[in-house]
């Protein structure tokens, strides 16, 4: 073939060369576009079922989890497998076994509550009786013609309410006028009696009345204000204010100063839980928001609870609240309290508060925070999640078959039954959490946390006296969280730290069962009379020893001398050995 006719060939195959580079090219591109387009929609719907399980779980936390409600029915009949399992483990463990002492009794079946049936009989309770005698018009001209005669009476009972009201206290101070031959002969007055607040218009009862009120029924003092006008009362909301401060910081000084002090010497294990408050900023002529402070709860054995106010959660905080006590301390895994469970040299090395304290503390870790991650966990409809439910399920089905037992007996009994199944759920969860670790959700930070937190999870065997959930210390700041809603902030760090006295008295009195008001009002009619080497003999806890050797007669009026008792022999002032 000539030059000539070769040419156009060439330059055919060229072109074509060319273009199918171009094609190639503009393929690659349209193959980076896929991978891109790909990995975009991947994206979304990662987000997408993100946002679903967050509104899932933002639904199930407003309509449901209130008390984190779980189908238990649904659970065992979905891992009766494992049921089965678990049980024949435990038993044959403790088959294995060969505990010393008798053998532990058969644990007790939940108790059933028994359906009310039938019309409640109010002459149980104990009220103030009004009676109202009924008679028949045409019946008792028949009694009076002796054509019949009254046999007795056929009684029911109603609910009535009668308004108390304010009393005036009249305070009547004898005047005395010297008899002698001078002509001008002097005149002297009684002195006024003793009072915890000096100086103060309300009387002990009153006192009381709004302490409780806001403090034990979340009532703002605008409410109170407003409730007092309408019962012929005029009581502005600052002059109350001012009231409960002082009475707050006075009692907290006193009172809550031994307690705590008590409690942090001879406590064997305190609970602790925190929550926010909003605190009104100091007046500068410039509008500007609430700052955040915090409310810690303590709650020592089944002696005292406290309410710490601290501007900020912090380690320091925390550390000041629990120096000089050794023991065991129940709370979540918040990272504040890691430095308390520090040896004390490192303690004193990473933190102020904490030298020259050679407190020892243990970490009990609660296992109904454990409970509720897995519970988030199970709305994604994760197996492993709802297994990890099922499990913890049987941990406190097996605690409240043991709920009144002796301490010894409990402990006991967790080793025999509880012990093998917590070995065995942590058997089970370390290869689940190995398996996602590397990705992220709510099934790994609820693989995770009992993961991180086995040790602490596992410390409530131990001993018999330490509870395996921290609710008790949640129970105690609803106080708080309920009232917060209604008066919205404190006015101070001072004021925030006398409400948080008072709060402690109130929930103390709960815990003992004494009425608050009650408690609170004889609290301040003796207080001014107490010696101050004997104020942990007024704490809730000894309370009830202290007032029945008090005169009921001088313990009833508002104010006047007041006998003192000798001490209680069990309160004395010498410090306990720390544990």
């Amino acid at each position: 073939m000539s030059a000539p006719q070769t040419q156009p060939l060439e330059e055919s195959v060229e072109s074509l060369r060319t273009r199918a580079a171009w094609l190639e090219t503009e393929l690659a591109k349209e193959r980076a576009r896929v991978q891109e387009l790909l990995q975009e929609r991947d994206q979304l719907r990662a987000a997408y079922e993100q946002l679903r399980l967050e509104l899932e779980l933002l639904k199930r936390r407003l309509f449901v989890a209130k008390a984190e409600r779980v189908d238990t029915q649904a659970l065992e009949q979905e891992f009766a497998g494992k049921q089965a399992e678990l049980d024949a483990l435990t038993k044959k463990l403790q088959g294995d076994a060969t505990p010393e002492g008798p053998p532990p009794p058969p644990c007790r079946p939940k108790p059933v509550r028994p359906k009310p049936a039938g019309r409640r009989d109010l002459r149980d309770a104990t009220l103030p009786e009004e009676r109202i005698e009924l008679s028949d018009p045409v019946m008792e001209q028949q009694v009076k013609r002796g054509l019949a005669e009254r046999i007795g009476f056929e009684e029911s009972c109603k609910l009535a309410w009668q308004r108390g009201g304010h009393r005036r206290l009249v305070l009547a101070r004898v005047k005395y006028r010297i008899v002698g031959d001078a002509p001008q002969t002097p005149l002297v007055t009684a002195p006024l009696p003793k009072q915890t607040l000096s100086r103060c218009l309300a009387a002990p009862s009153l006192l009381a009345h709004i302490a409780v009120d806001k403090h034990c029924d979340g009532l703002p003092l605008f409410r109170i204000e407003d409730r007092f006008t309408r019962d012929g009362v005029k009581l502005d909301r600052g002059t109350m204010s001012r009231w409960l401060e002082d009475l707050g910081g006075t009692l907290g000084a006193t009172v809550i100063a031994a307690a705590r002090n008590e409690a942090l010497h001879s406590a064997f294990c305190i609970a602790t839980d925190a929550t926010g408050v909003l605190v009104q900023p100091i007046p500068t002529g410039k509008r500007q928001p609430c700052r955040r402070g915090h409310y810690f709860v303590q709650i020592a054995d089944r002696d005292h609870v406290f309410f710490e106010y601290t501007p900020r959660e912090t380690s320091d905080a925390v550390g000041e609240m629990f120096r000089g006590f050794s023991g065991y301390v129940l709370a979540d895994a918040k990272s504040v309290y890691d430095l308390l469970f520090q040896s004390p040299q490192l303690r004193s090395q990473l933190s102020a508060p904490h030298q020259g304290d050679p407190s020892v503390r243990h970490e009990v870790g609660c296992w109904a925070h454990a409970r509720r991650k897995f519970w988030e966990a199970a709305l994604a409809h994760s197996t492993v999640a709802r297994e990890g439910l099922f499990r913890i399920g049987r941990f406190f089905d097996l605690e409240a078959q043991w709920r009144g037992e002796p301490p010894q007996q409990r402990k006991r009994l967790r080793d025999a039954s509880l012990r093998p199944e917590l070995e065995a759920f942590f058997a089970w969860v370390l290869p689940e959490y190995q398996k996602v670790r590397d990705q992220r959700g709510l099934l790994r930070t609820a693989l995770g946390y009992v993961v991180r937190q086995k040790a602490a999870l596992m410390r409530f065997l131990d001993d018999g006296r330490l509870p395996m959930d921290n609710n008790g210390s949640e129970r105690q700041l609803r106080r708080i969280a309920v009232g917060r809603k209604a008066w919205l902030f404190v006015g101070s760090d001072d004021h925030a730290a006398a409400a948080g006295h008072l709060l402690s008295l109130i929930a103390s009195a709960r815990l003992h069962s004494l009425d608050p008001e009650t408690y609170l009002r004889e609290l301040i009619r003796v207080l001014p009379h107490w010696p101050k080497d004997r104020y942990l003999e007024l704490a809730p806890k000894y309370w009830a020893k202290t007032r029945a050797r008090l005169d009921p007669l001088q313990l009833q009026a508002e104010l006047g001398p007041l006998s003192l008792p000798p001490p209680l022999p069990s309160t004395t002032e010498e410090q306990p050995t720390p544990h």
